[in-house]
């Protein structure tokens, strides 16, 4: 930069630029020297090193490196190059206009600091992108954590920008937090239990991105789109988008589905009410035992499950048999189905061992 300053003062002197001019001309011509510099800078690394990287990371097998040196994440980390040149060149610009030198250099670091703070954010996002349709536990652990680290990352960052307005040490206003933790966390008492409900959703694996829950306090029955610190957004079978508090399903109830879906099959009880006078001395047992074989056989119904035909205790209203099977399908539709063709046909199929339904008689 001297060079470049001592060249132009001989120039502008040669050209017969009056000597009151010559330093301001010089520092205009230093200031576009230097956002030039800069600029060259965030070029070379967006346009050369970037397409670099993309190639190395392509070449391998792994998933994780596409993913967290994305062009999103390397455009966020190289928009601090540029801020970077420019803290280092000030000196050389301003050297004679201290207070436009301190000014100028204070917000260049609010400037690197806020820049930073977004590479960080979007390098944790990029974590989502690792995803599937569903968490596992870890995965969304993780993710919780993820969401934790953001909000101090922000925090620190927003520490850092006042004390570098006011000239202070960073140190010195975290310490003066501490006297004020108390009325923080009053005023942001909500927002904290928020925070602890999701980590103990996580936590104890209690919801994972995928499961399908049933919050009836809320209106919420569907597929769980999304969980975070803060919000647990569920799609139910409307296409309706309900947003639960963490806190509400940790305070109240809500049903989880997952071990169902977990499970080989779906569990089905179902009852049918014989009258005591068609019942005679071996008919029923043989009904059964055909019921049993014959779901046994049924390629709707999951054969390395109980299949159980029995009776239960008697009623006013005839003999109850119970039967007790697994479905392959958990839809609910065709899981309805299924089940209907199953009854309609134990229910026909009675006549043939001399069974009839009860009936209420009509008076």
């Amino acid at each position: 930069m001297e060079q470049i300053t001592t060249f132009v003062e001989q120039l502008l002197t040669d050209w017969g630029v009056s000597a009151n001019a010559i330093p301001v001309i010089c520092h205009v011509v230093l200031v576009i020297v230097a956002f030039l510099l800069a600029a060259l800078a965030g070029w070379i690394c967006k346009k050369v090193f970037i397409p670099i990287v993309g190639k190395l990371t392509r070449r391998t097998e792994a998933k994780w490196d596409d993913v967290l040196f994305s062009p999103k994440v390397l455009n966020a980390a190289f928009n601090i190059v540029p801020a970077i040149v420019v803290w280092q060149l000030l000196p050389l610009v301003f050297y004679d206009y201290p207070t436009v030198h301190e000014v100028l250099i204070r917000l260049t670091a609010i400037y690197i600091t806020v820049m930073s703070v977004s590479t960080a954010i979007v390098f944790i996002d990029s974590f989502k992108l690792l995803e599937g349709d569903t968490r596992s536990a870890r995965q969304q652990y993780l993710y919780s954590v993820c969401g934790i680290l953001k909000i101090i990352i922000i925090f620190i960052a927003v520490i850092i920008v006042v004390a570098i307005i006011i000239n202070k040490s960073p140190a010195t206003l975290f310490a003066g937090l501490g006297a004020a933790s108390a009325i923080l966390m009053l005023a942001f008492q909500d927002t904290i239990k928020g925070l602890v409900a999701g980590v103990k959703l996580t936590s104890n694996d209690m919801l994972r991105k995928g499961d399908r829950i049933t919050v009836p306090g809320a209106g919420a029955d569907g597929i769980v789109e999304d969980v975070t610190l803060t919000t647990v957004k569920v799609r139910n079978f409307d296409n309706t988008i309900i947003t639960v508090t963490p806190q509400t399903l940790v305070d109240g109830s809500f049903q989880n589905w997952k071990g169902m879906k977990e499970n080989i099959g779906r569990k089905a009880v179902r009852k049918v009410y014989f009258d005591f006078r068609s019942i005679k001395i071996d008919n029923l047992t043989r009904y059964r035992t055909h019921m049993e074989e014959w779901l046994a056989k049924n390629d709707k119904v999951v054969v390395e499950n109980i299949i159980m035909v029995h009776l239960l205790d008697a009623t006013p209203t005839g003999l109850p048999v119970e039967f007790v099977f697994w479905l392959k399908d958990q839809e609910a539709l065709p899981y309805e189905h299924a089940i209907s063709e199953i009854m309609e046909y134990a229910i026909a199929k009675a006549s043939d061992y001399d069974l009839m339904i009860y009936q209420t008689p009509i008076v």
